[in-house]
């Protein structure tokens, strides 16, 4: 372990998170996969994935990218990869 990272909301409320460096690369499948739900806010369907396509082109900018959008019975998601290749949702 080199160094770790937290991140937490500002005002102190909500989940920690907690990213550790490991010195091996990714092999298989991920170790956890995180859904950010960044358009909880917004009742219309319409609006919610305007919302969620402007904060994953906001991550692809910042070294993301976007793999694919899930429209599936279950919901609507942008699955996107981090530098690294690790794969997490935007819904």
């Amino acid at each position: 372990m080199t160094s770790q990272r937290s991140s937490t909301r500002t005002d102190g409320v909500g989940p920690r998170l907690l990213f550790q460096r490991v010195p091996e690369g990714k092999t298989a499948k991920n170790r956890m996969h995180l859904d950010l739900n960044v358009g909880a806010e917004v009742s219309d369907p319409e609006q919610r994935r305007s919302v969620v396509r402007r904060r994953a082109e906001q991550l692809a900018a910042a070294g993301g990218a976007v793999i694919r959008e899930v429209d599936e019975p279950g919901g609507w998601c942008v699955v996107m990869t981090d530098p690294e290749g690790n794969e997490f949702c935007v819904q």
